[in-house]
Parts: structure tokens; C-alpha cells; sequence
């Protein structure tokens, strides 16, 4: 008979609820949270499991890991749709979660959550790492500023390098101020130093890494977004196309629908929440701060115009979904050759290496078509009379986008203009 284990963590101590087929509890214990507990008191039971129940947490990769190793069936169960399983409840203990878990696994009405490799999981530290020295430096920083307004001295804009001189000019004429700012200042230039040490290791991370380096010839994405972005994909063969990485995310939006009832509502924001935000930072600097245009950047001002900027922030980062990866023959994750069929053929986004200007061949690094039909070239290459707007202006005004090119950004296979008929007549 095949048995189901459903394994409720704790910090110090794990219920562990056992069922069989009919779904009849058999036993039920407590044991250390250890993988190497867990696994002995499975396996002394000489019961044949068909599975072993983890809920995603904590101390999850770790245990599935241990019981992994030790030759255990382990699961790890989605926490959101456990938590609704449970919500039904009157009771709520380590003991009847445990029960659920196992009438989970038993019926396999649950979503196994990926666990990541070893290194997707050492580079996410890394990132967790870095990000909570930038918070840290913040805190300090708004409260030293915090601290000098109440005697009216205030700071104005400063840079990062000068902010410790700042501070002490203002301070210089009270010793008992500086007293107590001075000690800030330390643990500020120490957090500073530190910071830039991970920085440098998220950098040298990136720049061996060929995903990475392909991403970053997308405008906006930097280092420690694409970095982040390829730790949270890990393995992209879990993906069974592109589309999913939006949802995966939570960079679409809810809906719900019951009867004549249909709302559709802001994005879920579920899954990687650090992911989700570096994409969503990449997104702003590409639409704000980049001057350099691309048709990436045309299509997102495009659709800024017609729906908003927040969807539009929200909307760019599916759209660098196809720029992934893929398993060489060896199995080892390498970028793709080029992107998915969906974002080359709407967005043109180069993926060379050593690209990065925003636009594939050109002396200019922005080309234009050269007729309706024709191929794009450079600017310089075809202007032969009086200089004509440059092509981020044309693609900067609505009325380019006409019902002859879809309504959508121009490409190679649509014309920026009208289309005018030819034959007599018409």
C-alpha cells in the first residue's frame, strides 16, 4: 500500500501527519526540524511513500534537499494555495496543518514549487545581501537629516561622496551635535565600503555570466536587474513558453468572474517580489530616464499614450519575457541566439553581444526604412535633400501610428505613412 507524508515546519520542532490511500490517518509525531530526523523517522517506519509534503518556506530548500538525498519522493507545496486549502478550518494548529498537507499530496490537488539550484540560490543571497545595505545606508542618511532639521540645520542636496563633509560643516560649530552624529557618520562610511564590496561581486557575477550580458544590451537593465532576473528564472526549460513568465511574476493582472460579473483588477503581484520590482525599476528608467530611442522604448511611450504610464510600467517587463534561456547540449543554461520569435519581431531589441545602442546595425545607431517596402538603413546614407525629423520624433507622434500600420509601433514589415493606393480609381 502506498502511504502520503505531510510535513508541517517549524523552527525547532516539525509535526509530521501520515496517511494512507483512503485517506485514514495511520500516525501521527513530532520530530526535529533536521533533514537528517525527518529522514530517519520516514524511513524507520519501513512504510512505501508515494509522497512527502514540504510547505515552501524558510527552511524548505534545505530540508527538501536532505530528504531529496535521503531517497524520499519530496514535494514542495505552493503556500497561498495551501493556505486558502486550510482556511476552512475552525482550528488552526502545526498538527491539522500537517493533516492538510498530507490530504494534499494524497490527492494532488496542489502546485509543486520549483526548487532552485545551489547557485541561483547563492546569487539570490547575494542580491537579498546588497539590498539590505542600501536600506540600512537610507535609513542612516534620512536619519542624520532628520536629526539636524530639528536645529534647523539643513543638508540640500548633496552626493553620496559628499554627504559626510556636509554633515560635519554643518556640525562644526556644536560639539555636543557632533557628538552624537559623528558615531552615524562611522557606521555609514563602513556600510558604504561594504556595499560597494557586494557590488562589485553582483558586477563580476554578471559580467560571466552570458544571460546577463545579454540582457544588458536591453536599455535599462543594468547588472543587479539582470543578475536578478536570471537567479529567479534558474532553470527556463520549467517554463513551457514565454507567456508564462508575466504571471509567473505577477506582472499580470487578476481577474474575476462570477456569473455576469467581470472585473479585471491591477496586477497580482505574486511570486518573485524582488524580480518583479528590478523589472519594474528597469521599465521606469527605460521610459524616463534613457534619452537614447528604440523601438522598445517607441512601443511603451505608445502604449503610455493610450492606457497610462502605470500599465506601461507594468506591461514593458513581459515584454523582455522571449530574451531567456535555454540548455546548451552539455545542459549548462546559455542565452539564446536570439530572442523568441514575439519580442524580435515587435520590438527589434539587438541581442548581440557588445551591443547595447538601443538598436541593431547602423552607423548612427538609428536606422529608418528606406520606402514602405524597403529595408532599413542609416540616416546618413539616404538623406540627399533637406534634413528630415529624426525617427524618435516620428515615432513620438500619434498621428504616425495610423490604421495602416495596425495602430501599433512601425516596424520593417509596416509603414510609418498612409498607405496610398495606386491603382486608378481609388
Amino acid at each position: 500500500m502506498t502511504y502520503y507524508a505531510g510535513i508541517d515546519v517549524s523552527l525547532e520542532m516539525s509535526s509530521i501527519c501520515i496517511v494512507d490511500q483512503a485517506g485514514s490517518i495511520v500516525r501521527e509525531f513530532r520530530v526535529a526540524s533536521d533533514p537528517q530526523a525527518l529522514a530517519a523517522a520516514l524511513i524507520g517506519l519501513g512504510l512505501m511513500f508515494g509522497r512527502v509534503g514540504l510547505e515552501a518556506g524558510p527552511m524548505s530548500q534545505w530540508l527538501h534537499g536532505g530528504l531529496a538525498a535521503a531517497g524520499l519522493p519530496v514535494v514542495l507545496l505552493e503556500t497561498r494555495q495551501l493556505r486558502a486549502a486550510t482556511r476552512a478550518m475552525s482550528i488552526k494548529t502545526d498538527r491539522t496543518d500537517a493533516r492538510a498537507i498530507a490530504q494534499m499530496v494524497r490527492t494532488g490537488w496542489f502546485r509543486a514549487v520549483h526548487v532552485k539550484s545551489p547557485l541561483s540560490q547563492e546569487l539570490r543571497a547575494l542580491l537579498t545581501a546588497r539590498k539590505l545595505l542600501v536600506a540600512k545606508l537610507r535609513d542612516i542618511d534620512n536619519g542624520i537629516r532628520g536629526l539636524l532639521r530639528g536645529f534647523g540645520l539643513k543638508m540640500g542636496k548633496v552626493g553620496e561622496r559628499g554627504f559626510p563633509a556636509r554633515v560635519r560643516e554643518l556640525v562644526g560649530g556644536r560639539r555636543s551635535l557632533a557628538m552624537v552624529i559623528e558615531p552615524l557618520l562611522q557606521v555609514r562610511g563602513v556600510l558604504l565600503a561594504e556595499l560597494e564590496g557586494l557590488h562589485r561581486l553582483v558586477m563580476t557575477a554578471a559580467r560571466h555570466d552570458e544571460a546577463c550580458r545579454r540582457l544588458m544590451t536591453v536599455p535599462g537593465v543594468g547588472p543587479v536587474t539582470a543578475l536578478t532576473f536570471c537567479s529567479a528564472i534558474d532553470d527556463p526549460m520549467r517554463f513551457t513558453r514565454s507567456r508564462a513568465v508575466g504571471p509567473h511574476f505577477g506582472l499580470t493582472p487578476r481577474r474575476y468572474q462570477f456569473g455576469e460579473t467581470d472585473r479585471t483588477g491591477h496586477i497580482s503581484k505574486q511570486g518573485d517580489g524582488l524580480a518583479r520590482q528590478a523589472l519594474y525599476e528597469a521599465a521606469n528608467v527605460l521610459l524616463t530616464r534613457t534619452s537614447r530611442w528604440s523601438s522598445l522604448k517607441a512601443w511603451g511611450m505608445g502604449l503610455a499614450r493610450r492606457a497610462g504610464m502605470r500599465r506601461a510600467l507594468s506591461a514593458l517587463p513581459t515584454s523582455l519575457r522571449g530574451i531567456g534561456l535555454k540548455p546548451d547540449g552539455r545542459g549548462r543554461p546559455q542565452a539564446r541566439r536570439r530572442a523568441a520569435p514575439d519580442v524580435a519581431r515587435r520590438h527589434r531589441v539587438p541581442l548581440e553581444q557588445g551591443g547595447g545602442r538601443g538598436l541593431s546595425a547602423g552607423r548612427h545607431g538609428i536606422q529608418r526604412p528606406r520606402s514602405r517596402r524597403g529595408t532599413w538603413q542609416s540616416k546618413a546614407a539616404t538623406d540627399t535633400g533637406p534634413a528630415r525629423p529624426s525617427p524618435p520624433a516620428r515615432l513620438a507622434r500619434s498621428a504616425c501610428l495610423t490604421v495602416a500600420c495596425g495602430g501599433t509601433t512601425p516596424t520593417t514589415n509596416r509603414s510609418e505613412q498612409p498607405r496610398r493606393d495606386t491603382q486608378a480609381g481609388r
